[in-house]
């Protein structure tokens, strides 16, 4: 297989019998892809549907596309998708035009072409001749322009939004608020060999370009620092732990040691010898001390004068 749609068999003989049944409408006859594409004279085209139906067994029209070619003279394809339910087979058929010479339809053949033709003449602008009703089908009303066009502009021509004013959908040419941004497809992933617009302004002084943005790490340097990573966070674990932190459990730890300690029990200068000093009292406190503690009397309840 050369394509990973599913194989179907080759139908022997195709060519000859095209050649035979179509005479002068056919002008060209390929297989690519594992699939035959015939391309046809377009003032023929219903009747060469009609001999693939009913000679060749095509029983089921399953697609209409376009294409579109702007070099050419004849700038679009319509493709027809046909299938043998019988030979279980697949057939394109090609036909040629332009912006103006319209194609015969085929909705007396396929009756579902109908709705078919109409995308096409949507996205396109082809013309079908003979189509009872040629209507856009996936587009607004008033739309301007066939969006499938390799000249149509991305942004559109007109803009759509619901004007408060007038309470109703409104149409609008479109005003970008800014012109496109054009970007360098061409530059590789990480980072661009040359100096890039506005990257002088990063060397600080103007008087030489900066580096730019910083070139994205590549997929050996993510790997490496990752490793390194791990290397780190192992070698944490393998770390001996913390000395223990020094604390005063005694007093002669809080000050300047012994010698200090030694230095502090000597007598002053007046002969005063260092001693507790005793708890101070408040002349209230005295008082309580010396004083005998007395229970005091319960009081009598007062008589409220109510009913008893």
């Amino acid at each position: 297989m050369t394509h990973p749609a599913p194989l179907v068999a080759r139908r022997e003989g195709l060519g000859a019998d095209l050649a035979k049944l179509l005479g002068k409408d056919l002008l060209a006859h390929d297989f690519a892809a594992d699939e035959d594409s015939v391309t046809v004279r377009r003032e023929a085209i219903e009747g060469v549907m009609v001999m693939l139906r009913d000679e060749l067994e095509y029983q089921q029209l399953m697609e209409i596309a376009g294409v579109d070619y702007p070099d050419r003279a004849e700038r679009f394809e319509v493709v027809y998708h046909l299938l043998s339910v019988t030979r279980n087979h697949r057939l394109r058929v090609r036909v040629a035009t332009d912006e103006a010479t319209p194609v015969p339809t085929i909705v007396t053949v396929w009756p579902v072409a109908g709705w078919l033709e109409r995308e096409v003449f949507d996205m396109y602008g082809v013309l079908f001749g003979g189509n009872p009703d040629l209507r856009r089908i996936l587009t607004d009303y008033g739309f301007q322009g066939h969006p499938q066009r390799k000249d149509f502009p991305l942004t559109g021509y007109v803009e759509m939004r619901y004007s408060e004013e007038d309470k109703r959908v409104v149409y609008e040419p479109v005003r970008l608020a800014q012109d496109f941004r054009s970007f360098d497809f061409l530059s590789p992933w990480e980072g661009a060999d040359y100096v890039l617009p506005g990257d002088e302004k990063a060397g600080g002084t103007g008087e030489a370009p900066g580096k730019g943005a910083p070139t994205p790490m590549t997929a050996k340097q993510v790997e490496k620092a990752d490793e390194k990573a791990a290397g780190k966070a192992v070698d944490a674990e393998k770390a001996p732990p913390p000395p223990t932190p020094k604390t005063t459990d005694s007093p002669a730890q809080t000050g300047a040691g012994a010698k200090a300690d030694k230095a502090a029990a000597k007598p002053s200068k007046d002969g005063a010898k260092a001693k507790a000093s005793a708890k101070a009292k408040t002349p209230a406190t005295a008082k309580a001390e010396k004083a005998p503690a007395k229970p005091r009397k319960p009081k009598a309840p007062k008589d409220s004068g109510g009913d008893a």
